[in-house]
């Protein structure tokens, strides 16, 4: 019965609209630092692109997005993921709905075409890993290890370095991106939590995604 309340879009807008107000008060009460000092130069430079994150990651990624950055963010096709859409719409964050499936459902999920329109809106065939991470936290026992911030913490905004994927890249240059991206987002996430005194949940073989 509790599921299904919680696909009514009565409650979903509720919650989504709650979700976003809380994420704004945690913006205003968070101190930001950001690595490295320059970020928003170098994403100025660099845009378009994409930004890879870890799943965890994603409920805390809209405080790297300024008012100024033309953002679209991929979200699950998934029930509960409705509000997680509609949070970040709240935000003025543009929203592509799909996701991975298992063999015989990529459709339904719509991965293929959340991906095909991701491609189709970037030409320069560049990745960026990123991360925010705080000081004051809520550690998920969840299979992505989720983390979400809480108020008047410290925070640091992460960009790592660009990896580059030409157009026609071959099957074997596409698993080189994936693990570079893969590894990017690893000494990322480390970089991160140590200039928060921190250690990173996910990490040490945790199991991260």
């Amino acid at each position: 019965m509790l599921k299904r309340i919680g696909r009514t879009r009565l409650v979903q807008a509720a919650l989504g609209y709650g979700m976003a107000s809380y994420l704004r008060l945690l913006r205003a009460s968070t101190r930001f630092i950001l690595d490295p000092p320059d970020l928003y130069d170098d994403v100025d430079k660099d845009k378009p692109f994409i930004a890879a994150l870890w799943h965890g990651q994603h409920l805390m990624l809209p405080f790297m997005i300024r008012d100024v950055d033309d953002c679209t963010c991929l979200i699950s096709k998934h029930g509960t993921a409705e509000i997680n859409a509609r949070a970040v719409r709240h935000l003025g964050i543009g929203v592509l709905r799909g996701s991975g499936a298992s063999k015989g459902s990529q459709r339904k999920k719509g991965g293929a075409k959340a991906l095909r329109l991701m491609l189709d809106a970037l030409a320069a065939g560049q990745i960026r890993p990123c991360t925010v991470v705080s000081s004051r936290r809520i550690d998920f026992d969840s299979w992505d290890h989720a983390s979400l911030g809480l108020p008047f913490g410290r925070g640091v905004i992460a960009l790592g370095d660009a990896i580059r994927v030409a157009p026609d890249a071959s099957p074997e240059a596409m698993e080189e991106a994936r693990r570079a991206v893969e590894n990017g987002l690893d000494r990322l996430h480390e970089r991160a939590y140590a200039l928060i005194g921190s250690v990173d949940p996910g990490g040490m073989g945790g199991g991260r995604r």
